[in-house]
């Protein structure tokens, strides 16, 4: 550790006139003007000696303190706080150097040569040659400081958190430059971790200066993104008890016929969930959303009767296996024996596939195959995809007596007369798009406008997201007859788990 003596003031008069006092005196300072420069400085010069204001901005200076003390690195340098007043003594803890008003900067330089006189026989011999790393408590510097800290001085590196011996107890958070790029927490990440991670009070952190190769996962900016993580964090304080607790379990009240086509991708987020999942903590892990979003919702349905909350502590039902129940499949059964449809050893049942471009044809088609009982046309396994061409895109084998099959149907102008006659007998029309919202929709408007007029049309769109964008309910706005009309499936391209869950979503309401 160096005998250099680091002086932090946000009164940067009587910081350079403290600093000229104790340089009179053959001491080597330096001169911060808030806790977050204090910081990086202390880690990097290794300070004998801080002095404080104790209203010191950003970081006040016994918390700052006490960081510096909890970190191995600078566990060893001196703290002396300067008060502004009198009754700053009282919000300090006892036994640490206190200046008390009124005193003059030759006071200051006075105390500090006595206290470095006291503490160079204590000071280390060796020192740590590798810098800026920190460690603490969130007790005393919670994860939304210490980030703010982070992205005033521009750090790049890794902040780890550990609360417990279990993996959901443990959380990483990626700075490059002072913003947060990705965040995990447990199996989580991304911004639904980050604000997870926000909410821990308890536990210790470290930061490790540098960056391990990570893919970017969080898009929002720094600043927006500690103040929404802030609202919810005082919002779930203030619903506490309202909200369900994670180890309740939740049931469908109602049969899914019965619910609206379009509802907000939340709530239907949440409820494709629930076919999956009873327990709570399990229905706000698997949905894409925050914690508090989905918690919130939960009790939305709860108290509507839609959702049934209970804590008996039951198993959870096992997950289906196959794309449809027994009972699903009967039902379709029963639909292409009405409409006499193929031969009572195999019956299956046409879906119109219309695409904006030919990457959007083959994500989805790609993402349809992954579906239990799913086998891919021979012109898409074989990468042979053509957005002119009338084909077999995949089909869906749903029992052994009836299944799925979905054709591709050009959707340029020119194939508009061909477009009624696809349909005719179809159980649906899907439009497979992708990229920006309200692009994509604008690409399908003509198909849907035709097709929508034919009698028992049934609509239904399935956006294939950018990386980063969300559900843009701004974007829907401005497409009423849509919403009103056909089924919205928005598909993240980072989260396959989810896309899939909407896809069975996607065919769960396209049966008859």
């Amino acid at each position: 550790m160096s005998g250099r003596v680091l002086i932090a003031d946000g009164n940067s008069e009587r910081g350079k006139a403290i600093a000229e006092a104790c340089s009179a005196r053959g001491i080597d300072c330096g001169v911060e003007i808030h806790g977050a420069a204090a910081l990086e400085a202390a880690l990097v010069e290794l300070p004998a000696l801080l002095v404080a204001q104790v209203e010191l901005p950003l970081i006040e200076g016994p918390q700052l303190g006490a960081i510096l003390r909890a970190n191995p690195r600078t566990e060893h340098t001196g703290l002396l706080l300067v008060c502004d007043r009198a009754a700053d003594a009282a919000r300090c803890e006892p036994g640490l150097e206190l200046m008390r008003p009124p005193f003059e900067p030759e006071d200051v330089a006075t105390r500090v040569v006595e206290l470095l006189d006291e503490r160079r026989s204590e000071a280390p011999d060796e020192e740590d040659e590798e810098g800026g790393g920190v460690e603490g408590q969130l007790s005393q510097l919670p994860l939304g400081d210490l980030l703010q800290l982070f992205h005033v001085s521009r750090k790049t590196g890794i902040v780890e958190l550990d609360r417990g011996d279990g993996p959901e107890d443990r959380g990483r958070v990626w700075l490059q430059g002072g913003d947060v790029i990705q965040a995990v927490s447990g199996s989580v990440e991304g911004e639904k971790a980050l604000y997870r991670l926000l909410a821990w009070h308890r536990g210790a952190f470290a930061f490790h200066p540098g960056l391990d190769a990570v893919g970017r996962g969080i898009h929002t900016p720094t600043r927006a993104l500690l103040r929404e993580g802030q609202r919810q964090l005082r919002e779930r304080e203030r619903l506490a008890v309202a909200l369900p607790p994670l180890d309740g379990r939740v049931t469908l009240n109602v049969q899914r016929a019965t619910l609206p086509n379009v509802i907000h991708p939340l709530t239907q987020e949440v409820l494709l969930v629930l076919e999956l999942y009873s327990r709570v903590a399990d229905v706000v892990d698997h949905c894409a959303y925050p914690d508090y979003q989905v918690l919130r919702t939960l009790r939305t349905l709860i108290d509507r009767g839609v959702v049934d909350l209970s804590r008996d502590g039951a198993a959870a039902p096992e997950p289906e296996k196959g794309l449809f129940s027994a009972a699903k499949a009967a039902r379709l059964r029963e639909w292409l024996e009405a409409a006499g449809a193929g031969t009572p050893e195999y019956r299956e049942a046409k879906i119109a596939v219309l695409a904006s471009d030919r990457a959007a044809l083959e994500t989805f088609g790609r993402r349809v195959c992954q579906l239990p009982g799913a086998l891919p046309a021979p012109r898409l396994e074989d990468d042979a995809l053509d957005v002119e061409s009338l084909a077999p895109l995949a089909h869906l084998r749903l029992a052994d007596d009836v299944g799925l099959e979905l054709i591709h149907v050009p959707m340029a102008s020119r194939f508009a007369p061909v477009w009624p006659l696809a349909a005719h007998g179809a159980l649906a029309v899907v439009f497979a798009l992708a990229g920006p919202v309200r692009e994509a929709l604008a690409t399908a408007a003509e198909a849907t406008e035709t097709l929508r007029r034919l009698p028992r049309a049934r609509l239904f769109h399935v956006l294939q997201l950018d990386p980063g964008e969300g559900g843009a309910p701004e974007a829907l706005r401005g497409n009423p007859a849509l919403l009103d009309e056909s089924s919205l499936f928005l598909l993240p391209s980072e989260k396959a788990e989810k896309a899939q869950l909407l896809l069975r979503e996607l065919f769960a309401r396209i049966l008859p």
